[in-house]
């Protein structure tokens, strides 16, 4: 890697990107790592510029690249972060800051991890551009693993795949999800990997390349007989990707629909219903197999229209039909936006962040706060509507219990029933995305029902279940004692 790459790439994207303050953060840094090396023997300069050309991939901005060449700078050399503050200004400072106080995950011992990942949960809130600095740092880091002892390898893979997969999957960076799913999977799984890869890469790519010449062939012949400008591509699902949905779908690598897909790249939503429309006039859709994520975004801000159809040959297709700005954000993640213009950041905290924060309040022992956090915030979320049009977001298989707590603590305490989409349902039934729930109270009932513990999937319903539970069985002790 060299930093004229890493130039060249930031312009192709900012064209009127500062490339002279990049050089200049490249010559401080080359100064600073002078006589370093890596374990794999190449100049240590290499990691801070491969770091730097990653983040430029994902659209960062010019503090954050610039972040990225410096921010082992403080830690390995002679160097102060005051020295950094001098060059290259505050904000840059703070940022190689928030990275240095990650300090580097040392693997001796599982209480120095667990500390280690709380910092860089709480580094999330204070920045987050911090964490796609540490995202880049660590997908180098992955990319170069051969060069360290086995155990090593394993246990860097393991807590990626645990720990910075799924973050990067709540902030939409699929980017970096994707690639880092995979080198994982290669170190964790040799066996499975190289199995899926000769099936995915050899086996089956001339067949899938042919298949989609020919949709594509017919789907054009249709599009341009509007006025849709349209961009047609395959998307291909990566391999660790597969696996898992064989493994918990228990199908054969042939039985997964979605290995490959069609993409779509309009101009503008209407545009993305447009060509919705026409895909169904050409193949009959599976009814159980459409998606509107335009309508209803993913709780980590993807867009898209999803649909499979029974194409050509009778084979199950899938399509994605968004717009550029979708298909971007699906790519790099749509919490962060950076205004190229003028330099400007701006960044809105999504809502798990502020979950991180109040488990942070509530766990003083960090052994809890990462089980909280790996439960309560690393899953799949849902969103569901009150029948007045609220939006509440809720965990993947959340009940009418979690949604009446959401709502409110006497909506929960008062439940007796519930409708989901006009259907009565029972208080532990599994909510699905886009359900429009109603609850049913009981005005006269005082206090919830503790056996909903064995059900709720909230910290906060379990938290006022247990709270109002235990108060009415006082309430009740007291009242048998006054007799």
């Amino acid at each position: 890697m060299t930093i004229e790459r890493v130039i060249k790439k930031a312009q192709e994207i900012n064209p009127e990107i500062d490339t002279e303050i990049i050089m200049r953060a490249y010559k401080f840094a080359e100064k600073a790592h002078q006589g370093q090396t890596r374990k794999s023997g190449e100049p240590y300069i290499e990691h801070p510029l491969h770091t730097a050309f990653n983040l430029v991939q994902i659209r960062a901005d010019i503090s954050t690249i610039l972040a990225g060449i410096l921010h082992d700078v403080p830690e390995d050399t002679e160097y102060t972060l005051e020295d950094v503050r001098k060059e290259f200004g505050q904000e840059v400072s703070s940022l190689v800051e928030g990275i240095t106080k990650l300090g580097k995950i040392k693997y001796r011992g599982i209480e120095r991890y667990r500390e280690n990942l709380k910092k860089m949960f709480l580094a999330m809130v204070d920045d987050i551009r911090i964490i796609y600095i540490k995202f880049c740092d660590r997908l180098h880091n992955l990319r170069t693993l051969e060069s360290l002892p086995e155990n090593k390898q394993q246990r860097i893979a393991q807590e990626t795949l645990e720990i910075y997969a799924p973050i990067a999957g709540l902030l939409g960076i699929w980017r970096l999800k994707w690639q880092m799913e995979d080198i994982c999977f290669k170190y964790l799984y040799p066996k499975e990997y190289k199995q899926i890869e000769y099936k995915y890469e050899i086996e089956k790519k001339s067949e899938r390349n042919q298949f989609f010449q020919k949709v594509k062939n017919i789907l054009e012949e249709e599009l341009n007989k509007t006025n849709i400008n349209y961009e047609i591509t395959a998307r291909f699902k990566h391999l660790y990707s597969i696996w898992r949905k064989m493994q918990i779908r228990e199908r054969r690598f042939d039985e997964i629909y979605d290995v490959f897909a069609l993409r779509v790249v309009v101009k503008n939503t209407e545009d993305c219903y447009k060509v919705l429309g026409i895909i169904h006039s050409l193949w009959k859709p599976l009814a159980n197999r459409f998606k509107d994520y335009i309508a209803l975004p993913k709780p980590n801000g993807y867009r898209s229209l999803h649909t499979t159809i029974i194409g050509p040959d009778n084979k199950a297709t899938e399509f994605q039909i968004k717009t550029h700005e979708m298909h971007e954000e699906s790519l790099y993640g749509s919490q962060i936006h950076w205004n190229y213009k003028n330099e400007k950041y701006e960044y809105k905290k999504p809502g798990w962040i502020k979950e991180i924060l109040e488990l942070q309040k509530e766990n003083r022992d960090v052994k809890d706060f990462i089980k909280e956090i790996k439960t309560n915030v690393f899953q799949n979320r849902i969103f569901v509507f009150s029948p007045k049009g609220d939006v509440i977001e809720l965990p993947e298989k959340g009940t009418p219990i979690d949604f009446a707590y959401a709502i409110h603590t006497t909506i929960g305490n008062k439940a007796v029933q519930a409708m989901v989409n006009e259907k009565i349902v029972s208080l532990d039934h599994e909510l699905k995305n886009g359900d429009i729930i109603e609850i049913i109270i009981d005005k006269n009932r005082k206090h919830p029902n503790s056996q909903w513990l064995d059900f709720v999937k909230t910290k906060h319903a379990k938290e006022r279940i247990k709270q109002y539970s235990q108060k009415g069985a006082f309430d009740k002790f007291k009242k048998i004692f006054n007799k």
